[in-house]
């Protein structure tokens, strides 16, 4: 019997190196200690799911007038916090 494997890439990590990576990883930690999916976020936001895979995995930003809603979104009280000390 062989075994089947998942079509989907192995997902990797965000270069934490460049300030890009540090944004991705900070917006992935910020969505799940408020305890929401991708999903949830992107339907909050009004953008697709991909959208939000792209922004946790450094491959897009947020668009600027986006980032106080997604702050709201995740329960914070500022844009300010989404971002990374640099």
């Amino acid at each position: 019997m062989t075994k089947i494997q998942s079509m989907s890439p192995a997902r990797k990590e965000p270069d934490t190196s460049t300030y890009a990576g540090r944004v991705a990883v900070r917006l992935r930690s910020l969505r799940e200690k408020a305890g929401l999916t991708p999903q949830e976020v992107a339907d909050a936001m009004g953008v697709t799911l991909q959208t939000v895979y792209h922004w946790e995995r450094a491959h897009t930003f947020p668009k600027v007038e986006q980032l106080q809603l997604l702050a709201s979104v995740l329960g914070l009280k500022s844009a300010r916090t989404l971002l990374p000390e640099k």
